[in-house]
């Protein structure tokens, strides 16, 4: 297709032609110009037409020839608006997708909207998208990519995690981030620990101390076997309750010893006591502590205490706080395991809190007051081997 004549170069041949003198023709001046008399003739027609000489027949002037190209346009324009208007309120209305726009950007381009419209349309800048069109997945997304991917496999192993656990489990996977990206990122996904019920009481009042309170709230130990804490809980099977009494050392917050039973008799107390001292090398002298429930207040109990050589000690009446770090304890065992299911036996029960307190909560939960370490392993770095458990 040959190239459009030069408006100027337009011009000037008309001009001849209109002033030509006597005896030429349209068709010598077109020939020294080296254009094509039709082409000449027709240069002539829409000069007539843009000077107003001649109207009434066809053609249309330059300038409502400029106007109607303008108008043409600006519908053009108001089309592919409103083609952007319809497409991102189609996109934007399905819930089960992102709320992105730059892919609805790229699919408007394919379509044949110009990047500019679509980008003016919906009010973003057009350097990011084409930064996000060279590179769709950045390195910071990839990277939050890894981090839900490290905390979802964490959670999956152990969904009674909640997010201070998971992002510890996804740092030794290798996988490191701060504490509030892990809870960004699990609760954007829902990944959250099981909650338990609240236990309320069973409207039996505590009897008298046997013991004075040698703890008075200083829930702290400098040593192992240096203060113990227990208590009793109870949970619903289908079979009937199973009651389970654990000691817990609160210098690395280690169950040392534990009794499962069917009934809440004193011999539950005693077995768990009788178990953590098993367990346990040099305990004379250490201090338990328990509330005033009658197990802990019976004879037996006593005896007991005084065989092992241990100081007996027991919270106020209605002071959830004497006794804090051991409800803390049970109310992780609510959550993660008792709560988590019906119990159809006690069996199924007693096999699930054990491997619970040994597996999960011995070996693998971290406690941010043991500086992210779990019980074993503050234990094993922070005693000497002869201190250590059996």
């Amino acid at each position: 297709m040959p190239k459009p004549y030069p408006r100027e170069f337009r011009d000037d041949v008309v001009r001849v032609a209109r002033d030509r003198g006597p005896g030429v023709t349209v068709e010598q001046i077109a020939e020294d110009f080296g254009v094509h008399p039709m082409t000449l003739f027709k240069w002539l027609r829409q000069a007539e037409v843009d000077d107003g000489v001649k109207s009434g027949g066809p053609g249309v002037s330059r300038g409502e020839s400029a106007e109607l190209r303008e108008a043409r346009r600006r519908i053009k324009l108001l089309e592919q608006e409103n083609e952007v208007l319809r497409r991102a309120a189609a996109y934007l209305s399905q819930a089960h997708l992102p709320k992105r726009l730059y892919p609805l950007v790229s699919e408007l381009a394919a379509a044949g909207v110009p990047v500019a419209v679509t980008c003016r349309v919906l009010k973003i800048a057009r350097q990011p998208y084409y930064r996000w069109l060279a590179q769709p997945v950045t390195a910071t997304e990839l990277e939050q990519a890894y981090r839900a991917n490290a905390l979802f496999d964490a959670h999956r192993d152990d969904p009674e995690f909640g997010y201070r656990f998971l992002v510890d489990e996804a740092r030794d996977a290798g996988v490191s981030m701060a504490d509030r990206t892990a809870w960004r990122l699990c609760s954007s996904m829902g990944w959250w620990s099981v909650f338990g019920k609240r236990r309320g009481k069973n409207g039996k009042k505590p009897g008298p101390p046997v013991h004075d309170d040698l703890v008075r709230r200083d829930l702290t130990a400098q040593n192992p076997n240096q203060l113990w804490l227990a208590d009793i809980t109870e949970h619903r099977t289908g079979e009937g309750n199973l009651y389970l009494c654990a000691v817990k050392d609160v210098y690395s917050n280690r169950i040392v010893g534990y009794s499962i039973d069917s009934r809440m008799k004193s011999r539950l107390a005693v077995a768990a006591l009788n178990n953590a001292v098993a367990r346990r090398d040099e305990v004379t002298g250490c201090v338990l502590h328990t509330d005033r429930g009658s197990q802990f207040r019976s004879r037996k109990f006593v005896h007991a205490l005084a065989r092992h050589g241990l100081a007996g000690s027991m919270g106020r009446v209605g002071a959830a706080g004497d006794n804090a770090a051991m409800e803390s304890f049970f109310a992780l065992l609510q959550k993660n395991v008792l709560d988590r299911r019906t119990w159809s036996t006690r069996d199924e029960l007693r096999i699930a809190i054990v491997g619970w307190i040994e597996r999960t909560y011995h070996r693998r939960r971290r406690q941010a007051a043991l500086g992210r370490l779990t019980p074993i392993e503050y234990e094993t770095i922070m005693t000497t081997p002869a201190s250590q458990a059996a």
